[in-house]
């Protein structure tokens, strides 16, 4: 009996090219890195392709071989020896254990290392160089990248998260596994076909026009043929790379015409949108204001561009600051990173009262540290929150009271995806009037089930967020809304011709 052989592996982080804070093999020590075999059972954000894939071969009689599964939370640049070592260990797996019937690569897609613009297509070119041009290789990604020309030749399906927040990164693991298996079967011969609508923006997808959007996305692969995957790469505008920008990316079964005439819908759909899709963004004065005229709570308050997970450090203080001045009380801010402020505070121990400077120490334009007498409320050895099926690594914290704020310090940066960061620490969230988290969308799906208002709050300047000022090297500047007189182009992506030659 015939039993297909899959390989699956994991290299990702989303690097804000930006961002002052570098990863090395530390970064993803600190997140993950598992060697073959030692992924736990509970995914990461861009491993989900481990988890499920372990259920898909279970369930279909696959061998499946796994490799080393690595994510490093969002920073600044990727040191090169760390990305080629971890490239070439993968690269080495699939070396040693040749032939496979299908590659499937968990990536993020907007990692950027020392002296690579782009290695997820590199990584996927050498896969290809290794498998050779009939074996199927298959990746997710998150849609917070950037979709390069060098990615579409080497793979046969490319699937990118439809939300954001990311609650679907497990449905799509899901959809390329079954795409995988019908590839191997030889069902479908699965094609790709890419539209840009010269253009980047933020598209939180909790909220209308992009709401509409996605769902139509969703309807339309259900009600399509020959559609097999549908996926909007809404890009990463603090990604100063050559190809920075949003694409629509479609798989159809053989069906490039098709690819191509749905893609140009939703790619000139989006275009339509530009300008429209981002949440009101407040100031911190506006943002308290309008969270204490407000009648219950708990009003949730995302400090949106100190957001780790766009690769800042999450140690602003502007907003701790301000409810500091107003001498406000009943407020839980989760959370600042400061690796030596969590130290002290551990030596200090729970119930310990102290003087403390912490945050605002990795760049400017994030307030200035906070000199307080703080009571040391709880001490946690390596903390977590969840993120839907996912355990959230956020390091040895502490939960510290400044008169009735309460302020959470990781030394692992993360940013707040979920309520438990607070109820971790014994932080009941409806029990306050004000809650703080540092994201920009991921933590809506969580603390809308408890918040009545959710507002978005720019604070300082941490986070590159306006294309129309960022000092790009190398990002296109014929997009949206850094030159506002641009058309969309079509581009003209097949992977079965890339493979032809032709």
């Amino acid at each position: 009996m015939f039993r297909p052989r899959a390989f699956t592996a994991v290299l990702a982080t989303e690097t804000n090219t930006f961002s002052p804070i570098r990863i090395d093999i530390e970064a993803f020590r600190a997140s993950l890195l598992a060697r073959p075999g030692e992924h736990p059972q509970t995914p990461t954000l861009c491993s989900a392709v481990v988890t499920v894939g372990r259920r898909f071969a279970q369930l279909h009689g696959w061998d499946l071989i796994e490799g080393t599964a690595a994510w490093a939370d969002p920073a600044g640049l990727v040191a090169r020896q760390t990305y080629e070592d971890l490239r070439d260990e993968i690269c080495g797996q699939i070396q040693a254990q040749l032939p496979f019937d299908v590659v499937v690569i968990g990536l993020h897609g907007a990692m950027v290392a020392d002296g690579y613009d782009d290695p997820e297509g590199d990584l996927l070119g050498r896969i290809r160089t290794l498998v050779g041009p009939d074996t199927p290789i298959i990746a997710t990604f998150d849609p917070h990248s950037h979709l390069t020309a060098k990615r579409v030749e080497a793979a046969d399906v490319l699937i990118a998260f439809k939300e954001f927040p990311h609650i679907d990164f497990v449905e799509r693991a899901e959809d390329a596994w079954e795409i995988a298996r019908r590839t191997v079967a030889g069902e479908i011969t699965p094609t790709i076909s890419v539209y840009d609508p010269k253009m980047i923006d933020v598209f939180p997808t909790t909220s209308e026009p992009m709401r509409h959007l996605v769902d139509d996305m969703i309807r339309r692969e259900r009600e399509t043929p020959d559609l097999l995957s549908l996926s909007v790469v809404h890009g990463f505008m603090a990604g100063d790379v050559p190809e920075m920008g949003s694409k629509v990316l479609a798989v159809t079964d053989a069906n490039p015409a098709l690819g191509q005439e749905i893609c140009r819908d939703f790619g000139e759909r989006l275009f339509g949108l530009r300008g429209k899709v981002r949440s009101r963004e407040l100031t911190p004065a506006e943002a308290f204001d309008r969270a204490f005229a407000f009648e219950g709570g708990p009003v949730t308050i995302a400090d949106m561009w100190d957001n780790p997970g766009g690769g800042t450090a999450g140690d602003a203080t502007i907003l701790l600051a301000e409810a500091m001045a107003r001498k406000l009380d009943n407020i839980a801010i989760g959370s600042i990173w400061d690796p030596v402020a969590v130290q002290l505070c551990h030596v200090a121990g729970e119930g310990a009262r102290m003087h403390l400077r912490f945050g605002a120490k990795s760049a400017p334009h994030t307030g200035a540290p906070i000199d307080a007498e703080v009571e040391i409320v709880r001490n946690i050895r390596n903390a977590e929150q969840r993120f839907g099926e996912s355990h959230v690594p956020i390091g040895d914290a502490s939960l510290i009271r400044i008169g009735g704020i309460e302020v959470i310090l990781n030394s692992t940066r993360a940013q707040c995806f979920d309520t438990s960061l607070f109820s971790n620490f014994g932080v009941e969230p409806t029990d306050r009037k004000i809650l703080v988290v540092k994201s920009t969308n991921h933590f809506h799906e969580s603390f809308a089930r408890v918040s009545p208002l959710i507002l978005y709050c720019a604070a300082g300047r941490p986070y590159p967020n306006d294309p129309r000022v960022t000092p790009y090297k190398k990002a296109p500047r014929d997009i949206w809304p850094i030159n506002t007189v641009q058309a969309p182009q079509e581009i003209q992506a097949s992977t079965t011709a890339a493979k032809q030659g032709v």
